[in-house]
């Protein structure tokens, strides 16, 4: 009995409902997905898409890590600030370096370079770039490697030769728009953003197809609705305690005139994704310029947490952590996700070290703001966070607006790299907590007019910056938090501000460097017990990661000391005040160390 074509697209239409009816969130991105649940490799900058930066892995331990020893080393070439780390993928380790940008690959059986990739980039870029040369790291999916240049050209090499698949110019360095940040992998998109606060840069989050490199979305931080991909009626905030539609123009009314063209906003920190909800979040940087007086209002959305959907780039919600930001307070601070009790409720939780000194817990899902607790005691700036407005409340004596430019406003804390910069910071799912690299560091603060000039610095302030007066140990602590509660449950001291992004572990290890060059592993459980301190060739500004390789597992970290921190031994600066006044802050770092490039891995001896 022959079939009818009536009932032959009746079934066919049957079965589409029901594949409709499967979630097209069904994958992250597979390959990305697969080689992160194993967990030899190293297959994000983070580890994983929720930036925990933690591994299962075990064979080191609070027991052995003591015995640790230098298993092999490697130079970059590049005396310059190293953030990041290697991406490990298999038999393969995948490094990359400051400006030039340079791709390494390297065979982990023989440690031989099995290619190199050097782009030919004009050294113009470099004076474009505040803060060092850095690259924050690699991606790698569906045998492709991803490089976000410092010239704002993303690159796709092929993992096997490092021969270019496709390349794309994701903004224009002659007005400032250059690139720090890692690429993330997000579904079939390569998702990056862009630098240039400090050139009045109007910042964006992009992505780009994985196969051709084709623009598919840009979302931008300030503006109208339509080039933020903001939809007044449904992207929420949080308002007189609880979220309500942003409502029509909600970042142009907060301009004068057409000042938020040159608004900043920038992306250039880390980016996390929930699969389930097939939403990506993100913080955007400070308002341009840094002279507050210049433009009142209250700069939506610079210093804010975006939560977009990734197949389209509409917001969803916003929280904007510091209105009209006196302070340089950038929210580029990495976004972690987890599933933790806030105040005994089980909760999807998003968690966030902001610059300005506050640890926010939102709920992900809703975009709700459940906690705001400072994260270092001396944050003086503000008293509180209002929980019914979402915002800080200011103390009058140490708002930058107040007097005027010309007017010094001193004692500020904390200074404009915050109590913790892009250093990312560790979730443990088993204790629950937080591990935060953080810094002790003030600042005087003093605005001075200044034009916008395209492709010029607009900055119109010059900072001084020191170690918090009378603080306990020194510029840095260690810290683990509960974001349930918004308390630091330990602290461990540092000379210097931890400028390293943190690793933990399930032998039950935490582990950072620090800005002297001394890899640290402490116990999880007790961060003051330190199990094992090794001084590498320069001060790290790298993020630990680990992998394991023929049944033997390592730890590794770049070291070379730059950044913010170390960009006036970097860059070679003298005055206190170059380097946005933290030459100043940092002079007696050259005592400890000395620029270098350099990988270190260790491992248990056999």
């Amino acid at each position: 009995m022959g079939i009818s074509a009536h009932s032959h697209w009746r079934s066919w239409r049957h079965l589409a409902t029901a594949l409709l009816a499967v979630p097209l969130l069904a994958f992250a991105n597979a390959d990305v997905e697969k080689n992160i649940s194993n967990n030899k490799n190293w297959a994000m900058q983070a580890g994983d898409m929720a930036n925990h930066r933690y591994s299962t892995l075990k064979q080191i331990n609070t027991g052995n890590v003591g015995k640790l020893q230098v298993a092999w080393t490697f130079s970059t070439g590049v005396l310059r600030g190293h953030e990041g780390s290697p991406l490990v993928i298999g038999d393969v380790m995948y490094l990359h370096s400051p400006f030039p940008n340079k791709v390494f690959a390297i065979d982990l059986n023989t440690q031989k370079i099995v290619w190199k990739y050097e782009p030919k980039q004009d050294p113009a870029v470099i004076p474009q770039m505040c803060c060092d040369t850095v690259n924050r790291g690699l991606a790698y999916a569906e045998g492709k490697v991803f490089l976000q240049q410092a010239d704002s050209t993303l690159v796709a090499l092929d993992a096997k030769t490092g021969k270019v698949v496709w390349s794309v110019k994701n903004g224009d360095p002659k007005l400032g728009a250059v690139n720090t940040n890692a690429p993330h992998i997000f579904k079939d998109k390569v998702i990056t953003g862009i630098s240039g606060g400090e050139w009045g840069v109007r910042g964006f989050i992009a992505a780009y197809d994985i196969t051709s490199g084709k623009p598919v979305w840009k979302g931008y931080s300030v503006g109208p609705d339509a080039e933020m991909l903001i939809d007044p009626d449904k992207t929420m905030t949080w308002t007189d305690g609880k979220m309500a539609p942003v409502g029509k123009d909600s970042s142009l009314k907060t301009w004068q005139g057409d000042q938020w063209k040159t608004g900043g906003g920038t992306t250039w920190g880390w980016y996390s994704y929930d699969k389930a909800l097939n939403l990506m979040y993100y913080g955007t940087g400070n308002p341009s310029t840094w002279n507050p007086a210049q433009r009142p209002g209250d700069n939506k959305w610079s210093m804010t947490v975006f939560a977009r959907d990734v197949d389209t780039g509409m917001a969803k919600w916003v929280y904007q952590m510091t209105p009209y930001d006196e302070w340089d307070f950038d929210g580029v601070n990495e976004m972690i996700l987890a599933d933790i009790d806030v105040k005994g409720k089980p909760t999807k939780a998003l968690v966030h070290f902001d610059r300005n000194g506050f640890g926010y817990t939102l709920d992900r899902v809703t975009g709700a703001l459940l906690v705001a607790e400072k994260y270092d005691p001396d944050v003086n700036w503000a008293t509180n966070v209002d929980m019914k407005t979402g915002r800080p409340q200011v103390v009058k004596k140490y708002s930058t607006a107040q007097g005027g430019p010309d007017v010094n406003t001193k004692g500020i804390c904390p200074a404009a790299l915050g109590s913790k910069d892009q250093q990312p910071a560790a979730f443990d799912p088993e204790t629950k907590l937080f591990y935060v690299p953080t810094n002790h560091v003030c600042m005087d603060y003093e605005p001075f007019k200044v034009e916008y000039t395209a492709g010029q610095p607009y900055v119109g302030a010059t900072l001084s910056m020191f170690p918090t007066p009378n603080s306990h140990g020194g510029m840095g602590n260690y810290i683990a938090w509960n974001a349930g509660t918004g308390k630091i449950v330990q602290s461990h001291p540092e000379k210097f501000s931890v400028w390293s992004g943190a690793l933990n572990t399930a032998g039950g290890l935490s582990c950072y460097g620090t800005l002297e060059g001394y890899l640290k592993c402490v116990d999880k459980k007790n961060i003051n017990k330190e199990l094992f301190k090794f001084k590498t060739p320069s001060g790290i500004i790298g993020n630990v990661f680990t992998y394991e390789h023929k049944g033997k597992q390592f730890i590794g970290v770049f070291s070379g000391i730059g950044g913010w921190a170390g960009i006036g031994m970097a860059a070679g600066l003298e005055k206190d005040q170059d380097g946005l006044g933290a030459v100043g802050g940092y002079k007696e770092l050259s005592q400890y160390t000395e620029l270098g490039g350099s990988l270190t891995v260790f491992a248990l001896p056999n």
